[in-house]
């Protein structure tokens, strides 16, 4: 049977033969009774947890949005008009409001990335982008974490986090409080935060992962005002909005998130073809790293994922580059990090763990010898990648596609009927 999966803005079809078991996962169906438009709007009308924004924004007051850069698929083009639009009407001016890119540890946005992040209001809105350089100390949280916030953030009168909510490998869930931290901070506090990731507790759809936990209580130090999180579907369509307290509505997207994209499963596959959903999702292998650490839950011990993502940007972060084509195997890249936690290692190490345990075949437009400095198999197209793995294999093959990665969680249930 033909099958595919996205790669950049290109489709990919391929073959796969009969004698081979294959499941297809896909978040679960959703009709959409309301345009987008309808959504926000009625989620700003019913806020979660919070009073509204009428009660947040005057014509004097300093508005800082925050939303994510081009490798995150956050439609803030799609937002903004509804929410400027809502602080207009609260008597806002379009002079007070800024749009901050919530880049981390990401690069500043390029002219043509900040033009499709910001829509119409690109040159209308002043945007941060990269900011001053100027971070303000607001204290530490429990577990030691610097909360460090750029100070455009902070000298807004009320802060609004923009976010689209999906499955995070150590974080749990993406959204709500993260646009401000770590979005906001310094390379330092976002390593201090992110090296909770070593604790068993921070995997995708924990919600009390000690990562989000750190996140949520320097955000409390620092001050969110309001959220606007969004639930995507497959097609990247706003299915669903919730807006208000940047901790009860993001619990209500990651609800809705549960519901359309926690996929049950019975076993664990031989072969597993992991595509991170195309662009922006694959822009480079370390956002790609993401499909592979989800597609790791559905491949049996010994068997082989083929991870799909265009990856043209290249590898994405220095560090993560470094610890993979410095090191002799992914054995090496793990004890590097039991070691001494640095930022982009950490993401090193979580794609190392994964080669100890199943073979990974990359299809992308990364050239092959970077590919096999990485411990990778490289193909050029996903019918090859998928021919060399069946050749792996008995006749009694099993084979898992995952269309969209990055999104879909496998809950293993091995006893469900």
């Amino acid at each position: 049977m033909r099958y595919s999966v996205q790669i950049a803005d290109r489709q990919e079809y391929f073959e796969i033969p009969a004698r081979a078991a294959v499941d297809v996962m896909h978040a679960k169906a959703v009709t959409i009774a309301s345009d987008e438009e309808e959504l926000l709007r009625y989620s700003l009308d019913h806020p979660i947890g919070s009073s509204g924004l009428e009660t947040l924004v005057s014509r004097d007051t300093r508005v800082c949005i925050i939303t994510s850069d081009v490798t995150r698929p956050m439609p803030t083009a799609r937002v903004l008009p509804s929410l400027v639009e809502r602080l207009l009407d609260c008597g806002a001016t379009e002079e007070n409001i800024t749009l901050a890119i919530a880049l981390g540890s990401h690069r500043p946005q390029r002219p043509d990335e900040l033009k499709a992040i910001m829509g119409d209001y690109y040159g209308r809105l002043r945007v941060v982008n990269g900011g001053s350089g100027r971070y303000v100390h607001v204290g530490k949280t429990t577990a030691g974490t610097p909360v460090d916030i750029l100070a455009e953030a902070l000298e807004a009168d009320v802060r609004i986090g923009l976010g689209n909510v999906e499955y995070h490998y150590f974080a749990g869930y993406s959204g709500g409080a993260k646009a401000l931290f770590p979005g906001m901070s310094t390379f330092e506090a976002i390593q201090a935060n992110h090296s909770l990731m070593v604790n068993p507790e921070a995997h995708a759809g924990n919600i009390n992962s000690p990562v989000r936990v750190d996140i949520e209580e320097a955000c409390s130090r620092a001050g969110l005002d309001f959220i606007v999180n969004v639930v995507l579907d497959e097609q990247k369509r706003i299915v669903y909005c919730a807006s208000g307290d940047y901790i009860a509505a993001h619990r209500d997207a990651c609800h809705k998130l549960d519901e359309l994209y926690g996929v049950p499963i019975r076993q664990q596959y031989d072969i597993v073809v992991a595509s991170q959903g195309g662009s922006p999702k694959d822009l480079n292998l370390y956002q790609t790293q993401k499909a592979l650490d989800n597609a790791k839950l559905a491949v049996r011990d010994g068997g082989t994922i083929i991870l799909v993502g265009s990856c043209k940007e290249g590898l994405g972060q220095a560090t993560f580059e470094k610890w993979l084509v410095e090191s002799a195997d992914p054995q090496e890249v793990v004890g590097r990090l039991a070691k001494r936690f640095v930022l982009g290692g950490h993401k090193a190490a979580a794609m190392a763990q994964v080669m100890l345990r199943a073979r990974v075949l990359l299809v992308s437009d990364l050239p092959d010898s970077l590919v096999e400095s990485c411990f990778m198999t490289p193909f050029k197209d996903v019918q090859s990648a998928v021919n060399a793995a069946l050749s792996l294999e008995p006749s009694d093959v099993s084979l898992l596609v995952m269309p969209h990665a990055g999104s879909t969680l496998p809950l293993l249930r091995e006893h469900e009927s």
